[in-house]
């Protein structure tokens, strides 16, 4: 079924596995290898997905009722490897 938080799961879930791939895979082989389409192929998409990201944790802000506390780990989530993913663990797995 199509809501909203799902919506942000799947968001988040891809955004998380681009900013791995950007950090780990493209942006390594930028430097090192001297091959930069990768960066330029993976950075966009990563972009578009992070200002989803925040723009959905905006609007599901009040039906989770996070505290600012909360909030900000949610938006901080986005820059931090692998935050997306403790975020689905802690704020939205026992969601609806």
């Amino acid at each position: 079924m199509f809501s909203l938080l799902n919506m942000f799961k799947v968001i988040a879930f891809l955004e998380g596995i681009s900013y791995i791939l950007l950090l780990f895979i493209a942006t390594p082989m930028k430097h090192f290898a001297d091959e930069p389409q990768y960066v330029k192929l993976l950075g966009m998409p990563h972009g578009i997905l992070f200002m989803i990201y925040v723009v959905l944790a905006f609007v599901l802000k009040p039906d989770f009722n996070w505290n600012k506390k909360a909030f900000r780990g949610v938006l901080l989530a986005s820059i931090i490897p692998f935050g997306t993913f403790f975020i689905e663990r802690k704020y939205l797995k026992l969601a609806k």
